[in-house]
């Protein structure tokens, strides 16, 4: 090897270094500087069906397990016809960030969803006009006025007409792509939006309540669910 050869093949590796330190520094940067997708009870989220097809719907709530199989991973509530298990969830305002998690459980007869997130997501306490710091289990009656956050019609309010236990009747304004939001009184969460009769914010609003999601949750092990 004569001299101008050395010289290159220094020069070679030189560039080669530098060229993989500059790679490494844009990757730790890139990763430090990845924000997270903000979601909580009153996000709206789509859930993808394949092809161009997506549902609209809204989160009930994001929160963890404190016990059980499933203790600490991170989940969101919503509506179980929103989507089926497998089916992947994006944010609906931060598309564009990719897959926030898919849908692990979905049941019909309660109209329940389960969605395991994933780390790329910073869990909400507040979501516009609902904070929730707890649920409450106790069925709500009969002249509760009941408020939801929905992707669609955003917060409403009204009074619960009456609740047999499993399920609430209320006079919330709610329509397409409010289904799962979060049903609150003050910062309690009591239940979630899940259909309404007749008119679209005429019509009588009817959802499930906290104490049946609850149970359903400690059911399949996500048990003692906490709001984060």
């Amino acid at each position: 090897m004569n001299e101008a050869e050395m010289h290159m093949k220094k020069l070679t590796v030189l560039l080669a270094v530098v060229a993989a330190g500059l790679l490494s520094l844009m990757g730790v940067g890139a990763a430090d500087a990845a924000p997270k997708v903000p979601l909580g009870g009153g996000s709206g989220i789509l859930v993808l069906k394949g092809g161009n097809s997506a549902a609209a719907c809204t989160v009930t709530s994001v929160g963890r397990p404190t016990t059980g199989p499933n203790r600490g991973q991170l989940i969101a509530i919503t509506a179980g016809h929103c989507g089926k298990p497998g089916q992947r969830v994006v944010s609906e305002r931060f598309q564009s960030r990719g897959d926030i998690g898919r849908i692990a459980y979905s049941a019909s007869d309660i109209d329940l969803a389960v969605i395991e997130l994933n780390d790329n997501v910073a869990p909400l306490r507040t979501v516009r006009g609902v904070t929730i710091r707890k649920v409450n289990t106790t069925p709500v009656q009969f002249p509760t006025v009941l408020c939801k956050q929905g992707r669609t019609t955003g917060n409403t309010c009204g009074v619960t007409w009456f609740s047999d236990g499993t399920s609430h009747f209320s006079q919330m304004c709610v329509v397409e792509g409010d289904s799962g939001s979060p049903v609150v009184v003050g910062d309690q969460l009591v239940g979630m939006v899940n259909a309404y009769y007749f008119l679209s914010c005429l019509g009588p609003e009817t959802g499930t309540n906290a104490k049946t999601i609850m149970n359903r949750l400690n059911r399949i092990g996500y048990n003692n669910f906490k709001p984060v």
